[in-house]
């Protein structure tokens, strides 16, 4: 792990950097001090070490207890429960359209590492320490012994009074800070089980142990225990050998390196080398054809046959050209073949298609040491800080102020109130009497008068015993406490409807709906800070998991749904065609802008979110998966699969259905057409017997008259010979005209 870069830090000596961060660690928290005191008071005052030794001898003395009325835990709780109610949603958005395929596989990492550092504990442990002491850290490493010795990139919270800053800061993020220093004491056993390789080195270490935790004045009721008390005991030897403590130390600093950026024109990538990652790059295979810069080998293969094969069809078209123009193609000389150059990267630097320059950037160094042995340093891979801080109230300085000290003073009002109230409850119930001096004997008329149902007899001509009892507290004192406990509620982002009392609630269920919502806009403003840290949580963990994950890595990733997805990075695939390694989800390269998606942590309405989307699903503008998403149905699985299924037997039913209905139109139809076929065969047959009746009728009207005039024929014949031989005719022809008129 050690870096053996010519850098600034690098140049010192062991002992050199040991003297170096003891001094820094030294400086850094004598100006934290006020801070680190507040930022005690405030954790113990929420956890209701809220009265000193001095108030509580006052209040003693007046016959008052030291009541404590912890507003600001339920409150600060409260708001943890808000602000943490959903896990943060992830985007990585590439820089590079390149990098877009890479992009989903990059968000999906970053949910990875949310689980496998248990990120909902740890978020809720930095939310805490956002509101209690004003800020919050998340450190991000890689831990090289998870995953069987691949190693992980994980997140945890850190105690803020463990974190040195350079007290210089301006910025939000500690990003102009000189130096951030983590240190806190380990046994020796602890150590060496963070740093195993360093074990003689942790062994032989010498530590002082001193501690700088501050030390408060508020009332000791063993309620809390906090590392400083630990500390305290085991550097007596309370708790045996193991408890020898030394003290570690984390050292972060900002420091100038030497890279080299290249910006290849021919494809518009641009990207930042380190030495040894350009030494690599500027030998890597490349081709130039017909002076056009190729890097990929099948794509170098691909546009070579394709200029050949130009070359070849513009070479036919002259040669059928000049074929119907009579010219010989003798002198026509054969096309030539594409001019190739296989080289390097070095090359096309060279012929300044590959743009180099040295730059200078930032880039974050680690050094560890425990006691006064460093164990080793490096450089990390990014340029921001892998302590993220969570600031609450940022005064432009690295000690920002908490919630807890906002309302302090009215949590002190309340635990006053309410021990007035009480003491004056006391009071009532045990009345006072004005005696007249020397009228009686005080002891045995105390004792008379704490037995019930006993006659005290007195002395009336010395006076009367009188009773006194106390002046009824006013309602605006109790209206005061009241209110003192809504406006730590109100600091904090809390009103009364969205902790669930129904008495402050509004009559109708859009109207609740509508303040609860508006509700949140306060602690919205909240939620943006802790949505900007972890957004650069994300920016600095996205260079840490492309350093380490080099090698194929198969992870799952549980979606809000409780599905399951699977994913595979820097998958290698062998291609038959040009037997060359491809690399499929290469997370190792490309640049990633991250976000976390606006209120994804805050809780919602679940009836006002179902309702909406049971309303855009009758409108079919989403299906019925996206709305069991927003559902507390735990096996979305097995409901959509039992109902696909169900959907399926519904539409082959359904099709069966469509089928017999078809089939029984087949068969009306089919009847019908039998009835009319029948109906259309009788009338043929009736038909056919009125043509046999028409036909005998007409071939006796034929006959008839055929006969008819045969017969006028004969007649016809009979005159023309009566005629012929001078007979007269009038007998004859009356006959004839006697006959046709019967006829």
């Amino acid at each position: 792990m050690e870096d053996k870069k010519n850098t600034k830090y690098n140049k010192l000596t062991d002992k050199e950097a040991v003297n170096k961060v003891h001094d820094l660690w030294r400086s850094y928290s004598k100006n934290r001090d006020t801070w680190a005191q507040h930022a005690q008071e405030d954790k113990e005052f929420r956890l209701g070490k809220q009265w000193t030794d001095e108030q509580r001898k006052t209040l003693q003395s007046r016959g008052q207890a030291p009541i404590v009325v912890n507003r600001i835990h339920p409150a600060v709780e409260a708001a943890k429960a808000m602000i943490t109610a959903n896990r943060p949603s992830f985007r990585c958005a590439a820089r590079e359209d390149s990098d877009n395929k890479v992009a989903q596989v990059m968000s999906a990492l970053l949910s990875y590492m949310y689980d496998i550092s248990d990120g909902r504990s740890v978020i809720r442990e930095v939310v805490d320490d956002y509101y209690v002491t004003g800020l919050g850290y998340m450190h991000v490493y890689q831990d090289p012994m998870m995953d069987m010795g691949k190693g992980e990139v994980c997140f945890h919270s850190v105690d803020p009074l463990d974190v040195y800053v350079d007290p210089n800061s301006r910025s939000r993020f500690f990003d102009d800070a000189e130096n951030i220093i983590i240190s806190r004491f380990f046994t020796r056993d602890q150590a060496k089980k963070l740093y195993p390789m360093y074990e003689s080195a942790i062994e032989n270490a010498e530590s002082e142990q001193w501690s700088d935790r501050p030390t408060t004045n508020l009332r000791d009721d063993g309620k809390a225990i906090f590392p400083e008390d630990i500390e305290t005991k085991t550097n007596y030897g309370t708790y045996g050998e193991n408890d020898e403590y030394v003290r570690g130390y984390e050292w972060y600093s900002k420091e100038i390196v030497d890279r080299f950026r290249v910006f290849e024109h021919f494809s518009g990538k641009e990207d930042l080398l380190e030495e040894d990652a350009f030494k690599q790059y500027i030998e890597q295979p490349a081709w130039i054809i017909n002076g056009q810069p190729v890097v990929d080998q099948e794509q170098a293969q691909q546009l070579i046959m394709q200029i050949e094969a130009q070359m070849q069809q513009e070479y036919q078209m002259m040669v059928e050209q000049m074929t119907s123009q009579g010219i010989s193609v003798d002198d026509l000389p054969t096309p030539q073949k594409p001019d190739i150059q296989v080289t390097d990267y070095q090359e096309l630097i060279l012929r300044k298609m590959v743009e180099v320059a040295r730059v200078q950037v930032k880039r974050v160094h680690q050094c560890v040491v425990i006691g006064d042995k460093k164990l080793y340093s490096r450089i990390l891979p990014t340029e921001d800080y892998p302590i993220v801080p969570f600031c609450n109230i940022h005064t432009r300085t690295p000690y920002p102020v908490s919630d807890v000290r906002m309302v302090r003073d009215m949590q002190e009002y309340i635990n006053k109130t309410r021990s007035l109230i009480v003491a004056h409850a006391t009071t009532s119930t045990n009345t006072k009497i004005l005696i007249p001096e020397g009228s009686v004997d005080m002891k045995e008329f105390e004792e008379k008068w704490a037995q019930p149902g006993v006659a005290i007899p007195v002395d009336m001509d010395a006076g009367a015993p009188q009773p006194v009892q106390p002046m009824p507290l006013p309602n605006e004192l109790y209206k005061n406490e009241a209110d003192a406990k809504n406006d730590i509620d109100h600091q904090l982002g809390l009103y009364e409807m969205m902790q669930g009392n129904s008495a402050v609630a509004p009559q109708t269920y859009k109207a609740t709906i509508a303040l609860d919502e508006f509700g949140q806009r306060k602690i919205k403003s909240k939620l943006a800070d802790i949505e900007a840290s972890l957004t650069r949580v994300a920016e600095v963990a996205i260079p840490l998991i492309q350093q380490l994950y080099t090698v194929e890595k198969i992870f799952r990733v549980v979606q809000p749904n409780n599905s399951m997805s699977e994913y595979a990075i820097n998958k290698q695939l062998y291609d038959d065609k040009t037997a060359e390694v491809k690399v499929v989800n290469n997370i190792t390269i490309g640049k990633y802008d991250v976000i976390v998606v606006a209120g994804s942590t805050l809780p919602t309405n679940r009836f006002a979110e179902l309702e909406f989307y049971m309303d855009a699903y009758t409108k079919g503008l989403i299906d019925k998966e996206e709305v069991l998403k927003k559902t507390e149905v735990f096996d979305i699985e097995g409901v959509l699969e039992r109902t696909d299924i169900i959907n399926q037997l519904q539409q082959q039913l359904q099709g069966a259905q469509e089928q017999i209905k078809q089939l029984n139109g087949d068969l009306q139809t089919r009847d019908r057409e039998a009835v009319n076929l029948r109906k259309r065969v009788e009338v043929e047959k009736f038909k056919g017997d009125l043509d046999k009746v028409s036909n005998k009728a007409q071939a006796a009207n034929t006959l008839f008259e055929k006969r008819l005039d045969d017969s006028l024929s004969t007649v016809k014949t009979d005159i023309r010979r009566s005629i012929k031989d001078g007979s007269p005719s009038g007998g004859r022809t009356g006959a004839v005209k006697k006959e046709k008129g019967k006829e």
